[in-house]
């Protein structure tokens, strides 16, 4: 097996473990009884160490051997997380809850921390797409897999199972063919690390497009159920939405991988971001239920392209010493705020669908605005390596 293709089973494995680990403890709470307000504090312990992220990057950036530290994240990942969920109902809850805080906190590593060492297996910009793949295909693999196992044999075993193929991939990634660093402490520190994000006006308003247009991102799952509802009369109608969203990214991924983006991914990026702005309002007006599927699709296809493109800039304009840091803290910064999109469509679903949609809309566009306004203020970087 390639290196690549090695990268790509690693990538699957944990980043389905990572995506269905939350809807498997959300069943697991349930089939032991324990409250829905319990059930969620197990998935906000599994998804808010994400902000240490910057912390574990500069770690990466500086690991002489990146694929150790990468596959002993993992590991620590599946034990910590089969320690919550043989913890969770028959533990103290604040038991369960610490033991998931620690799977999440390597979380970073399993996202942007594995995209930051695509680059040293040399696949180019068809590399970025396989990789967008890999998101879309855990994304789906992992929630499906973990409901599928709940029926089969139970939520417990479906936790376990998830916390053995992300130890498998951290197997895999210890077999990268990366290259080792002979000065590893030549790695930026955090506060340079982060500056990065700020300084060089490209990676500014890529992480600027990323963070705003997350907020739609986790909203749109919470607005499909809302918005199927309005146009269809049935809850189950807003998981078709969702559905075909899905279907859309994965669409979206193989279509980059198999034709890669060509240009300046800057400016790829804030294109695209903006078709989907404006894909997202005409959403909105859909005046039938089977146009509404195929505008969510739509907005899948878009979603992926323009996340390949977000990969694509942080691999060309991060500098070599930074990687790590860049790659991993814009996908913090994403978790963070599409998690903050999701609570603000949940808080304002009285508004309705269709205002919801314009209004995720409006923050897309909002950012691709703000990017366009910084790239004409500040000048035009030229990358060096």
């Amino acid at each position: 097996m390639s290196g690549l293709a090695r990268y790509l089973t690693a990538a699957v494995l944990v980043r389905g473990a990572d995506s269905g680990a939350s809807v498997g403890l959300l069943l697991l709470a349930a089939d032991r009884h324990q409250s829905a307000a319990t059930g969620g504090l197990l998935v906000a312990a599994l998804t808010a160490p994400h902000l240490v992220g910057p912390w574990l990057a500069v770690r990466l950036d500086r690991a002489r051997d990146r694929r150790r530290l990468l596959a002993l994240a993992y590991l620590v990942y599946g034990v910590a997380l089969t320690a919550g969920a043989l913890a969770a109902g028959r533990l103290p809850t604040a038991a369960a809850l610490a033991a998931v805080a620690v799977a999440g906190a390597c979380g970073p590593l399993l996202t942007g921390g594995l995209s930051s060492v695509l680059d040293d297996l040399g696949p180019g910009r068809r590399g970025r797409g396989w990789d967008a793949l890999t998101y879309g295909l855990g994304g789906t693999a992992g929630p499906a897999t973990a409901a599928a196992l709940t029926a089969l044999a139970g939520p417990l075993e479906a936790v376990l199972a998830l916390a053995v193929a992300a130890v498998a991939a951290g197997a895999l990634v210890v077999t990268l063919p990366v290259a080792g660093r002979a000065h590893p402490g030549e790695a930026a520190g955090l506060r340079a690390g982060l500056a990065v994000l700020v300084r060089r006006g490209p990676l500014r308003r890529v992480t600027l497009l990323t963070v705003l247009a997350a907020v739609e991102l986790g909203a749109l799952p919470v607005v499909a159920v809302r918005f199927g509802a309005e146009l269809h009369g049935t809850a189950a109608a807003g998981a078709t939405l969702t559905v075909s969203y899905g279907a859309g990214s994965l669409l979206g991924s193989a279509m980059v991988t198999a034709w890669p983006l060509r240009g300046e991914p800057e400016v790829l990026a804030t294109r695209l971001f903006a078709a989907m702005a404006a894909a997202t309002a005409m959403s909105a007006f859909a005046p039938a239920y089977a146009v509404a599927i195929a505008g969510f699709a739509a907005l899948g296809v878009l979603n992926a392209m323009s996340f390949t493109a977000t990969l694509s800039a942080r691999g060309t304009y991060a500098p070599a010493n930074a990687q790590a840091q860049v790659f991993v803290t814009s996908a913090g910064l994403k978790v963070t705020s599409a998690a903050a999109g999701a609570a603000l469509a949940g808080a304002a679903s009285g508004l309705g669908g269709r205002a919801l949609l314009l209004a995720a809309a409006a923050a897309t566009g909002l950012a691709v605005v703000a990017a366009w306004v910084d790239g004409k203020l500040a000048p035009a970087f030229v990358p060096t390596r």
